[in-house]
């Protein structure tokens, strides 16, 4: 009986930091010709709670309000290039492809390191060699409450 009833207080216990939600999200904008104008992120930086947590639409929303708010370039059209409610590090990278074309990427990991890498490797996937930056490197709190 004592080992069930540990069992189920454990279980109260735990639940409500396995639930936890918080996201993030990265948001671009363009002008009307189509070239980017502007990139912004926004980062749950503590869990449920905190002064600063969203989940991951609330991120989005978050991070597509500042763009607006922003007001120095008239950007025709926004959207988002990542997002997610999991806990990790982000890395935003730009690079240019051989048309001349900037591509923006975003890469996650479990450590800065991780992040920076699948970013990089994203650019280099859709030929973005030229001119490669980090331009954002975040950390943000996620579904897993970590």
């Amino acid at each position: 009986m004592t080992k069930i009833l540990r069992a189920i207080l454990l279980n109260l216990l735990l639940a409500p930091g396995s639930t936890l939600i918080a996201g993030d999200a990265v948001a671009i904008g363009y002008n009307t010709e189509g070239i980017w104008t502007s990139v912004t992120y926004y980062s749950s930086g503590s869990a449920k709670g905190g002064r600063d947590y969203k989940n991951e639409k609330e991120a989005r929303e978050a991070a597509l309000r500042d763009l607006r708010r922003r007001g120095d370039h008239q950007n025709a059209r926004t959207e988002i290039l990542s997002s997610s409610d999991s806990t990790g590090f982000v890395a935003v990278a730009r690079g240019v492809n051989a048309s001349g074309k900037d591509e923006n990427v975003a890469g996650r990991g479990k450590t800065q390191q991780e992040a920076d890498e699948q970013a990089m490797a994203e650019l280099k996937q859709r030929e973005a060699t030229k001119s490669q930056k980090i331009v954002y490197r975040y950390f943000s709190h996620g579904a897993d409450g970590k």
